[in-house]
C-alpha cells in the first residue's frame, strides 16, 4: 500500500516544553514561600496580596494547573501524533488551547492574590475564569477527538484510553462543580450549599487528583517508559483490566474526603468502599509500568530519565497504597486535618507529576532539538536532590501529622485535655514546618538544575523542526468485530464507542452519590433555629473566604469525645443549609471555629487580627492590617442578598430592600462594643471604624454556631 508522507507538528510540543519549565519554577517558588510563612507568619510584611491565605491557593493553582498541566500538554500532543500517525487535527486549536491555557493561568496568578477566589479546593478560580476554562478544554476536545478520527493507526494504543477519559471525566467534574451563580463580574455562589456542596466539591476535589494528575499521567507513562527502556508495555491484558476498573472505581472515591462529618453515613460508606478498591487497579498500573523495565534495570544506572520515571512510578504506587488505608475510618480519625494528609499528597505531586514531567522533559529536549542532553551528570544531580527533597518535605509532615492527632486526643486522669491550648499543638511541630522548608528547597533548586540543563540543550541543538513521516492511509473495513477478533481489540477501532463507554463508566459513581444527594430531603436534617445570614455577617463570611481563612482553619467538629471537649457540640448538616459555599475546610493549622461565636468578645477577635500574638502568644498566624484599614464595599449588599435570593435563601423583602440600613446599625453595634476598651480608643480615637471590613469580619465570626447554642436554650 502506498504511504502518504506528512509532518509532525514539533513547535507546538516546543511551547508547551518552555511553558512547562517557566510555570515549573513559578510554581515551586510560590510554594517554598507559602512554607516559610509556618516560620516566619509575616514575611511578606503585611503586603495584603502576598498573605498566606491568597498565595496558597495560588500555589496550588500554579503547581497543577499550570506546571502539571502543561507538562501533560507537552506530552500527549508529541505521544498523540506518533500514537495515531498524523499531525494534529489543527494547527490553530493547538495554537488556540496553548495561549488560551497561558492566559487562564495569568488571570489566575493575577485574581488569586487579589482574593477573587470562590474557596473551593483545586477550583478556586472566579466564574469568567471558569468559563475560559471550560471553552479552552473544548477546544482541546475538538482537536483531540479530530486527530483520532483521521488517524492512520487503526487501534488506539493505551495512552490514547487515558487521554480520553481526561478529556470527558475533568469536563465533567469542572462544570457541574463551579456552577455558580454571579453576584458581580467576579463574585458568585456556588448554586450548592452545606453538605451538598461538601459532597460534589470533594467529588471533584478527588478525581481533580485521579483525572488531572494521574490518569493523564498514566497514559504518558504507557508511552514514555516503553521508549525511555527500548521495551514493550509488560502486559497488555493488565492494562485493560487497570484503565477500566480505574476509571469506574476512582469516581466513587471523593466522600473518604469527609468521614466523620456531616454528610450522611451511606454516603461515607460508599467512599470507604470504593476508595479501599481502588488500590487494585492503582497498583495494577504500578506493576505495569514497572515491571515495563524488566530486562532493562542495566540501563537505570546509566539513564537520568529512567531513574526519574523509577522513582515516580514507585511514588505513584506509594501514594496508591496510602490513599486507600486513610479511607479506613480509623485511620482517618488519625489522619485527617492534620499534615499527614500534606506529606500524603506531596508525595504524590513531587515524585510522581513532578518526576514524570522531568523525564518527559529531558526525554523531548534532546528528540526536540536533535542533539544529547546538555550533561547526563547534572540531570543525575537534579535527580538526588529532588529525591532528598522530596523525603525531607514528606517524613517531617508524618511525623507532625501523627504528633498533632495525639496531642488533640490526649486526656487528663480528670476528664480534661491535656493540651487544652491548641496552640501548643502547633509550636511543638515548628521544626517539622523547618525541615519541610529545606526540603522544598531542595526539590527546588533540583529543578532549576534541570532548567539550567535545558537551556544549555536548547542553545547547542537545531531549530526545533516539524518532522517528516509517513505511513499508508486507513482502508475502510468492517465496523462489525471479524472472526477471532477479541472484543476489547474491536472496540480500540471503535473510537466513538470507546468514548462513549468510558464516559458512562464515569459517570455511574457521581449519578449513585450526588443525585439523591441533592432530591432526597432526608439526607439533611432541618434545624428550627438556623436563620440565614445577615446582610454584615454575609460581607463578613466573603471576607473570610477572600483571605482564605479556611486553608487554616476548619468548621466542622467530628463526633469525636476530644472534638466536642475541645470545641462544643458536633456539627450538623442542618446548621449548614444557607452557606453557599460549604467552608469546612482541609486542614488544621489553627483550632476548628465552628463553635467561636460568643466564645471571645469583639474586642479579642479585633486585636486577634491585628496582631494574633497579642491573643495568642507563639502563634503563627499573620497579621491583618489592611482589615482595619478597607472600607466595606457596602453597595454589593443588595447584589449579594438577592443572589441568595436566588438560590433560594429565605430573605424576606425588607431585608433585602433594606439590607444597607441593616448592615450598618450592627455594625454600629460592633463599634460600640469595640470602644468599651480603652487601648482600643486611645489606639483609634475617634476614627470611624464601623464601615471597616474588620467590623463585617468580627460580625461573621461572632455568628458561626450560635444558631445551635439558641436551639439548646
Amino acid at each position: 500500500m502506498e504511504k502518504e508522507q506528512f509532518y509532525y507538528d514539533n513547535k507546538i510540543v516546543k511551547m508547551f516544553l518552555y511553558a512547562t519549565v517557566l510555570w515549573g519554577v513559578v510554581g515551586m517558588l510560590v510554594g517554598l514561600i507559602v512554607a516559610l510563612m509556618f516560620i516566619f507568619p509575616d514575611i511578606t510584611g503585611g503586603i495584603s496580596w502576598l498573605s498566606f491565605g491568597r498565595l496558597r491557593p495560588l500555589h496550588t493553582n500554579a503547581v497543577i494547573f499550570a506546571f502539571v498541566g502543561n507538562g501533560f500538554f507537552l506530552g500527549m500532543y508529541y505521544s498523540m501524533q506518533r500514537l495515531l500517525k498524523t499531525r494534529m487535527f489543527s494547527d490553530a486549536l493547538s495554537k488556540i488551547h496553548f495561549w488560551g491555557w497561558q492566559l487562564i493561568i495569568v488571570a489566575a496568578a493575577i485574581t488569586l492574590p487579589l482574593g477573587l477566589t470562590s474557596s473551593k479546593e483545586y477550583a478556586e478560580l472566579e466564574w469568567p475564569i471558569d468559563v475560559a476554562v471550560v471553552l479552552i478544554w473544548v477546544i482541546m476536545g475538538i482537536n483531540m477527538i479530530g486527530t483520532i478520527l483521521k488517524r492512520r493507526q487503526r487501534h488506539i494504543y493505551v495512552a490514547i484510553w487515558f487521554y480520553i477519559a481526561t478529556l470527558v471525566t475533568v469536563a465533567v467534574l469542572y462544570i457541574f462543580n463551579n456552577l455558580a451563580i454571579p453576584a458581580s463580574a467576579f463574585k458568585s455562589y456556588s448554586v450548592y450549599a452545606g453538605v451538598q456542596d461538601a459532597l460534589v466539591q470533594w467529588w471533584y476535589g478527588h478525581n481533580a487528583v485521579a483525572f488531572f494528575l494521574t490518569t493523564p499521567f498514566l497514559g504518558l507513562m504507557y508511552y514514555f517508559v516503553p521508549k525511555a527502556a527500548n521495551r514493550p508495555v509488560y502486559s497488555y491484558k493488565l492494562s485493560i483490566v487497570h484503565f477500566w476498573s480505574l476509571i469506574f472505581i476512582y469516581i466513587w472515591a471523593g466522600p473518604h474526603h469527609l468521614l466523620y462529618t456531616a454528610l450522611p453515613e451511606w454516603s461515607q460508606n460508599l467512599g470507604t468502599v470504593f476508595s479501599i478498591m481502588l488500590i487494585f487497579p492503582s497498583w495494577g498500573g504500578m506493576i505495569n509500568g514497572l515491571l515495563t523495565l524488566r530486562g532493562a534495570w542495566d540501563k537505570v544506572k546509566d539513564s537520568p530519565m529512567l531513574k526519574f520515571f523509577v522513582v515516580a512510578i514507585t511514588g505513584y504506587g506509594m501514594a496508591t497504597f496510602e490513599g486507600p488505608m486513610l479511607s479506613f475510618k480509623n485511620l482517618n480519625a488519625i489522619g485527617h486535618y492534620t499534615d499527614w494528609i500534606v506529606g500524603h499528597v506531596h508525595v504524590g505531586a513531587l515524585a510522581w507529576n513532578g518526576f514524570m514531567v522531568s523525564a518527559i522533559v529531558y526525554f523531548l529536549v534532546e528528540k526536540l532539538f536533535k542533539t544529547e542532553l546538555y550533561s547526563k551528570k547534572l540531570a543525575n544531580t537534579h535527580f538526588w536532590i529532588g529525591t532528598l527533597g522530596i523525603l525531607f518535605y514528606a517524613i517531617p509532615l508524618y511525623i507532625a501529622g501523627f504528633t498533632q492527632a495525639s496531642m488533640w486526643k490526649q486526656f487528663n486522669p480528670d476528664g480534661t485535655l491535656v493540651y487544652g491550648n491548641f496552640l501548643e499543638t502547633v509550636t511543638q511541630i515548628i521544626p517539622m514546618y523547618a525541615m519541610r522548608a529545606i526540603g522544598g528547597t531542595l526539590y527546588l533548586l533540583g529543578f532549576i538544575l534541570l532548567v539550567v540543563n535545558v537551556v544549555a540543550t536548547v542553545r547547542k541543538g537545531s531549530a526545533v523542526q516539524d518532522e517528516l513521516a509517513e505511513a499508508p492511509a486507513l482502508e475502510p473495513v468492517s465496523g462489525r468485530r471479524a472472526k477471532g477478533e477479541k472484543v476489547h481489540s474491536w472496540l480500540e477501532r471503535k473510537t466513538v464507542l470507546f468514548t462513549i463507554l468510558t464516559t458512562v463508566a464515569i459517570l455511574i459513581g457521581g449519578l449513585v452519590e450526588i443525585v439523591p444527594m441533592l432530591l432526597v430531603k432526608t439526607n439533611i436534617q432541618t434545624i428550627e433555629n438556623v436563620k440565614p445570614y445577615t446582610a454584615l455577617e454575609l460581607q463578613g463570611r466573603d471576607i473570610y473566604i477572600r483571605e482564605g481563612c479556611n486553608n487554616c482553619h476548619s468548621q466542622m467538629i467530628r463526633p469525636f469525645r476530644s472534638e466536642v471537649e475541645r470545641y462544643g457540640e458536633y456539627s450538623k448538616a442542618g446548621e449548614f443549609i444557607y452557606d453557599y459555599p460549604f467552608l469546612w475546610g482541609s486542614k488544621r493549622t489553627g483550632p476548628d471555629v465552628h463553635r467561636l461565636g460568643g466564645k471571645y468578645n469583639d474586642n479579642w477577635h479585633f486585636n486577634h487580627m491585628m496582631d494574633p500574638t497579642s491573643t495568642s502568644p507563639g502563634s503563627i498566624m499573620p497579621r491583618y492590617p489592611w482589615l482595619a484599614e478597607n472600607d466595606m464595599d457596602i453597595y454589593s449588599t443588595d447584589n449579594k442578598m438577592q443572589t441568595m435570593v436566588n438560590l433560594g435563601v429565605p430573605y424576606t423583602e425588607f431585608e433585602v430592600e433594606n439590607a444597607i440600613y441593616l448592615l450598618k446599625d450592627q455594625a454600629k453595634k460592633i463599634e460600640e462594643n469595640l470602644r468599651q476598651d480603652p487601648q482600643f480608643v486611645e489606639n483609634y480615637g475617634d476614627a470611624n471604624i464601623q464601615d471597616k471590613e474588620i467590623v463585617a469580619l468580627i460580625a461573621y465570626l461572632q455568628r458561626l454556631g450560635t444558631d445551635i447554642k439558641a436551639n439548646e436554650e
